[in-house]
């Protein structure tokens, strides 16, 4: 199949001369699945398989050889297995996002989210039988995209001045996280740099199925050296904790009494995700009177752009991630190129600068 792949690219140099060409390589023990993939993705006139690989080691071999600006990596293989080779993949091509395919069981959900920490940049998950429909199809095709940056809220924009960064607001009593596509991988990175002395509660909202949220709280809670707890009604915000929005509804915040709880709401929202970070980012602002400090890390979409207005109008503070440093520069995009943020840096940079503005009251 890989040469047969070789020939059929070959034939079509003007697909892998284009500079919108999307290059993808397809990682999976699974013929079938190797082979449903292959037809949904070759018949689209921006992306071209160039390698079809049944091990780790194979896809290893063919990157050696072979350019790929997306990798759909299967996790569980004989041999290396999808886990071992990805940091593997990530060193020998730095530039390749790869799109981890999980499976649906616990374990499989241990190994997604494993990968990606390790730098995996999104996940979709592998269908049951019959399951690789339309709707499966656009959702793996955007996904692909979305990664070599084709989507439309990726698309370039006429050369502008650097935009100003906006100085801190009110001292934070709270962070609150959004993020989607490589966003557990910045997560992590934000996390570790937080000391344990620091104590005001940390919120956060992934994108991520629901069966992989405890998961990602357990990895969460590692990376922190802190509790880390899911929302739900009633639960409380305190110091020291982490709240985690679920992946069936979203997190939002209310003020009772001297207390902060959150709350579920499960109304549809602009982008259309769920969980979202709008509602968890408005609550917020109207709950602690802006005494927030938002953050918007890498992810697909603009989710979280109107809730990061509204913590801004009610004086508190909103850093992004850096475009360089995103694997989908989506979501911290429009509050950066409006000038909007108070800080633009690499995850890590993002955790110095908002421990250098929040004050004493912050630590143990």
């Amino acid at each position: 199949m890989v040469t047969a792949l070789r020939s059929a690219t070959a034939a079509r140099p003007d697909r892998q001369s284009s500079p919108g060409n999307v290059r993808v390589m397809l990682v999976d023990d699974s013929l079938t699945v190797r082979t449903v993939f292959s037809r949904m993705i070759e018949r689209e006139s921006d992306m071209t398989i160039v390698a079809s690989a049944s091990s780790a080691e194979r896809g290893l071999q063919e990157l050696d050889n072979r350019r790929a600006d997306v990798v759909l990596l299967d996790l569980e293989m004989p041999g290396m297995g999808g886990i071992e080779a990805l940091p593997k993949i990530l060193r020998a091509s730095p530039d390749t996002k790869v799109l981890v395919i999980s499976s649906l069981t616990a374990e499989g959900a241990e190994h997604t989210v494993e990968a990606l920490r390790m730098g995996a940049a999104d996940t979709m998950l592998k269908p049951r039988p019959g399951g690789f429909n339309d709707d499966y199809r656009e959702q793996l095709l955007g996904k692909i995209r979305a990664l070599k940056g084709l989507a439309p809220y990726e698309q370039p924009r006429p050369a502008a001045p650097r935009p100003a960064q906006r100085r801190a607001g009110k001292k934070p009593q709270v962070l609150a996280i959004g993020a989607s596509t490589g966003g557990i991988h910045a997560l992590n990175l934000f996390l570790r740099q937080i000391p344990k002395t620091f104590d005001l509660p940390i919120l956060i909202t992934q994108h991520l199925p629901d069966s992989f949220i405890p998961v990602f709280a357990k990895q969460m809670e590692v990376a922190a050296g802190r509790e880390a707890v899911l929302a739900d009604e009633d639960v409380e915000i305190m110091r020291g904790r982490i709240v985690i929005a679920p992946g069936h509804g979203h997190m939002v915040v209310r003020r009772k009494g001297t207390r902060y709880v959150t709350g579920l709401a499960f109304n549809p929202v602009k982008s259309g995700c769920t969980p979202s970070v709008d509602p968890m980012f408005e609550t917020l602002a109207e709950a602690y009177e802006g005494k927030v400090a938002g953050i918007l890390l890498s992810g697909m979409g603009r989710d979280g752009t109107d809730g990061a207005d509204a913590i801004i109008n009610a004086g508190g503070s909103i850093y992004t991630q850096s475009a360089d440093t995103c694997a989908v520069w989506g979501m911290p995009r429009d509050i950066t190129e409006r000038g909007l943020a108070t800080a633009v840096a690499p995850p890590a940079e993002l955790a110095d600068k908002i421990l250098a503005s929040v004050g004493a009251d912050a630590w143990r």
